[in-house]
């Protein structure tokens, strides 16, 4: 697992608050409830959104409810892990979270083995349980999840986070202890139209994006869907063709996942900081950089060639301005093989571009938002 989140994620932590929308039951939502099936047109999709928090274009988070009656958490829909964890009423260390608590619960099942995951900025451990969890206005079955009692190893990232948890959306083989991820569960218990989600996340702070279940949202994107197929049914990750600055290649790496979990994009430590002189971006802490905001106007845009179509990224989608600082969107992270080495095309790639999480035709699709 090398989920980073990093200190563009917690800077400004105290400075807003996001407030999520209440929406009222859709009827698709009521029929279900009372065991009744709606005959809907083929042509409808993108019916299941869930509102997606934009806090300082660092932070992108959504609530689901777990438990019956539910309890709301914030979680993070991360397409770079599997497991769906939230915290539970044994966490000593989760501050001010939501906690999931299963004696209120109607639908909870004991389980009770020892969880352990480990992310690329730290380890988080407690015990499986099994609960119906609603995403969107849909409600998944006896998903089994984790319940935390140990977050420690996240740091400061989570305790200033405005997220409770989080809920992987990449595949079951990567999955801690072979665990049905939520969206295969909404697959197998037919909960979508279609077997696939996509993600709009806003560009600006305080302002809501979506992600869809089960459909495509065409008001998000404009232009046409390229799509690429996956090369491995992991990450959900696609050949990178190339990687340039001016026309220049500044990457050897040929593999490319797409993870909305990650804060920044990431790749091996020497071709980013590489990448970062050609810039401007100068050195900073745990492997990040700084950049001079007005270079917004300046630097170059970063070419990246997937499937064969080229999609830019100009100094305006790389640089992210957190409180007075600027940040180079960018981070040195080597992943080891067999998985690595690899980029990580995190949330500056994919605030630029929609993006299509096809879980039935294994491919990713990509748009250019709107």
């Amino acid at each position: 697992m090398f989920k980073v989140i990093t200190l563009s994620a917690i800077a400004g932590a105290t400075a807003m608050v996001s407030i999520p929308l209440n929406k009222m039951k859709s009827m698709r939502e009521i029929y279900r409830e009372n065991g009744l099936t709606m005959a809907e047109p083929k042509s409808k999709y993108g019916d299941d959104p869930v509102d997606i928090h934009n806090y300082q274009d660092a932070q992108f988070y959504g609530p689901i409810t777990v438990g019956t009656p539910g309890v709301e958490l914030n979680v993070i829909f991360d397409t770079g892990s599997s497991n769906l964890w939230v915290p539970g009423t044994a966490c000593t260390d989760c501050g001010s979270h939501t906690l999931y608590d299963s004696t209120k619960s109607s639908s909870y099942a004991k389980n009770g083995s020892a969880f352990n995951i480990q992310y690329g900025s730290g380890p988080v451990s407690g015990f499986l349980s099994k609960d119906n969890v609603n995403v969107g206005s849909v409600t998944v079955k006896s998903q089994t999840f984790a319940e935390i009692t140990d977050v420690k190893g996240l740091g400061l990232a989570y305790k200033a986070g405005k997220f409770d948890g989080i809920l992987g959306l990449a595949f079951q083989s990567i999955s801690v202890d072979h665990i049905p991820p939520v969206f295969q569960s909404m697959v197998e218990q037919g909960l979508v139209d279609q077997p696939l989600f996509a993600f709009y996340l806003s560009t600006t702070s305080g302002v809501d994006g979506s992600l869809d279940f089960g459909g495509i949202d065409s008001k998000h994107y404009t232009g046409d869907i390229t799509y690429v197929p996956l090369s491995s049914e992991t990450y959900w990750a696609v050949k990178l063709d190339g990687l340039t600055i001016k026309g220049t290649s500044v990457t050897k790496v040929t593999k490319a996942i797409v993870d909305s979990g990650t804060s920044l994009l990431a790749g091996p430590k020497d071709e980013v900081k590489a990448i970062a002189k050609l810039v401007g971006a100068t050195p900073f802490l745990n492997g990040e950089f700084i950049i001079g905001c007005k270079k917004v106007d300046t630097a170059p845009d970063i070419d990246i060639t997937l499937g064969g179509k080229q999609y830019t990224l100009t100094a305006k989608d790389y640089i992210i301005q957190t409180g007075s600082l600027c940040l180079f969107g960018m981070v040195g992270i080597d992943v080891p093989a067999p998985m690595g080495p690899l980029w990580i095309l995190g949330d500056p790639f994919m605030r630029k571009f929609y993006t299509i999480f096809d879980f039935g035709q294994k491919r990713l699709g990509f748009a250019t938002a709107a």
